[in-house]
């Protein structure tokens, strides 16, 4: 076998190999020897067919098989003896295909993984984002819970912000009615911008049993083509106002948290409790974000392009998934394999700097670490054993908590080295919730 290798550019790479026609004809003729023992052949008994007849029926194909197993062979001695990392599949391509004589050539060219090299960490200014939980925070949180817990209760009076109203409404545009613009028994909460502002507007202040008419224009972007930057007019009647009820803390609150004894206090120390450590996941998780925003940034270079269509093609198909399981059609969600190629080149990025990082520096995941991260998340659940046990059952389960320990071993190594600053973030922002 002979091989000649190529540079094309700084990643792509082509093989042109020659393997000797002997060798190929060798392995065809022991292949139909070996299928005529047993062909079945009209005219012939089986096995008793002449070698010739046997070529004329089988030999096409057996000489495809060895071709094809010929390149993968030979393009994975080649590939050895060059000592060449393959990023992605390779394009084979075949040379004289069309002879029968000489040697069998074909090339194929692919891509090679990046020299990826790690520069100074010690160069690195990474914001660590930290906050400390008071009493305040627990409040907020009973609040929140209090207020999944809100029962409506009517009464006569004129609607206010932070009712629940149900209405009868037909909306009209230039006194014609239009699609979407008509309901019977909806029930919105006023203030909380679930309908236009001009329609909470007129409604607020009219009681029960009460009509009217009520002009609302629709913003120029708004979702409807039909009636965006137009105004209409809705004919709005009131069935029925509810203002909101709260639940008091007490036992009956507590117990409706899993507080078997009614104790409130045990009741808010448990909210603390669960409150520190999902406030402990998300400070690690936007830590981690950072650290790895500064482990991409000192180590610049080139992308194999396979790899990045590949981690597209993996992100497409679970946007696609996903889609699916929330039940939503995908042709009524346009999107195209560009939107994911920022997210695939910085993770097809990450993934080699990773890689380099963890293997330079010792940084695998210890049986210890896996366990603790197992029990951290069993934390979360009502039996934190039968969790951990779940994980352990199965040798694949761990693959997750594995990464994340790996991960958390890159996060200390790199903050250990980098110049760390201490960024106080709220409460609310770390959480996600407004005001």
């Amino acid at each position: 076998m002979q091989v000649q290798l190529e540079t094309l550019n700084q990643l792509e790479r082509r093989l042109s190999i020659s393997v000797p026609r002997e060798e190929i004809t060798e392995q065809v003729n022991a292949r139909l020897k070996h299928v005529a023992k047993t062909a079945k052949i009209a005219g012939f008994r089986p096995g008793k067919a002449p070698m010739k007849i046997v070529a004329q029926n089988y030999g096409f194909r057996i000489q495809e098989e060895v071709l094809g197993e010929t390149v993968e062979v030979s393009f994975g001695q080649a590939v050895q003896e060059q000592k060449l990392r393959v990023a992605g599949y390779p394009r084979f391509e075949p040379k004289d295909a069309a002879e029968e004589t000489g040697d069998f050539q074909f090339s194929a060219t692919f891509e090679v993984y990046p020299e990826v090299v790690i520069g100074d960490l010690a160069a690195a200014q990474i914001e660590k984002p930290v906050l400390e939980l008071s009493d305040a925070e627990v409040d907020k949180t009973v609040d929140i819970l209090r207020r999944q817990r809100t029962r409506f209760e009517r009464v006569e009076r004129a609607a206010a912000d932070g009712d629940r109203v149900i209405v009868d409404f037909k909306g009209s545009i230039d006194g014609v009615l239009f699609d979407g613009g008509t309901a019977e028994n909806h029930a919105f909460l006023l203030g909380k911008g679930q309908m236009l502002p001009g329609f909470e507007a007129g409604v607020i202040g009219m009681k029960e049993d009460e009509t009217k008419s009520v002009s609302v224009d629709f913003p120029a972007d708004y979702h409807g083509a039909d009636v965006a930057g137009k105004t209409a007019v809705f004919e709005i009647t009131v069935k029925n106002v509810a203002a909101a009820i709260l639940p008091e803390v007490d036992a009956e609150f507590a117990k409706s948290l899993g507080i078997v004894d009614g104790d409130v206090e045990k009741m808010r120390a448990e909210v603390r409790g669960n409150l520190e450590r999902e406030v402990r996941f998300r400070l690690k998780a936007r830590a981690k974000e950072n650290v790895m925003t500064a482990l991409i940034a000192a180590a610049p270079l080139d992308l194999p392009k396979a790899l990045v269509q590949l981690e597209i093609g993996r992100l497409a198909e679970g946007a696609l998934a996903d889609l699916k399981a929330r039940g939503i059609d995908p042709k009524y969600v346009p999107f195209s394999p560009e939107m994911f190629e920022a997210q695939a080149q910085r993770r097809v990025h990450l993934g080699l700097a990773l890689a380099e990082l963890v293997k330079g520096s010792g940084l695998e995941a210890k049986a210890e670490q896996v366990k603790a991260v197992i029990e951290d998340l069993a934390q979360n659940y009502e039996d934190p054993s039968e969790v951990v046990a779940w994980y352990f059952e199965d040798r694949e389960r761990l693959a997750g908590p594995e990464s994340m320990a790996l991960e958390d071993n890159v996060v200390e190594f790199v903050l250990a080295k980098a110049q760390v600053t201490e960024k106080g973030v709220s409460f609310e922002e770390l959480m996600g919730q407004q005001g």
